[in-house]
């Protein structure tokens, strides 16, 4: 992965975790990069302590309730977002990511594969709601 460890271990002067240069940003982030990325960024800080399953939860709902603030006032939104200003646009970046990295965490202190999960919850669904062919 291309995100330095100096940045994750804090030792940047300056206040950005992460080099935002596109060039040097990873392109096909799996989760066991997430996983383990978060894992040290938490471990380096002190931070593992808190990461109970209960606090990340906890954690995760608020990070959902911000994510539920941006679209509270816009009714309907079309797809793609073509009416949203690009500030409007990071800030949701930054909310969904957030919601994101909390899960993973979850995910990982619980034991849990989340990509497997996700995939046998797809099978499982898909047997569910079985394809309806509505040209008959």
């Amino acid at each position: 992965m291309e995100v330095e460890n100096s940045h994750i271990e804090g030792n940047n002067n300056n206040n950005n975790n992460f080099n935002n240069n596109n060039n040097n940003m990873v392109k096909d982030v799996s989760l066991q990069q997430l996983k383990v990325t978060l894992s040290e960024f938490a471990r380096v800080r002190g931070w593992e302590q808190y990461h109970s399953p209960r606090n990340l939860l906890l954690a995760l709902v608020g990070e959902v309730g911000e994510l539920s603030e941006i679209f509270q006032w816009r009714g309907e939104v079309a797809k793609g977002l073509p009416n949203w200003s690009p500030r409007d646009k990071e800030h949701l970046e930054e909310e969904l990511s957030d919601v994101l990295l909390y899960l993973v965490q979850l995910a990982d202190v619980c034991g849990l594969d989340l990509g497997q999960a996700a995939l046998a919850k797809i099978v499982k669904n898909a047997r569910k709601y079985p394809v309806i062919n509505l040209s008959d």
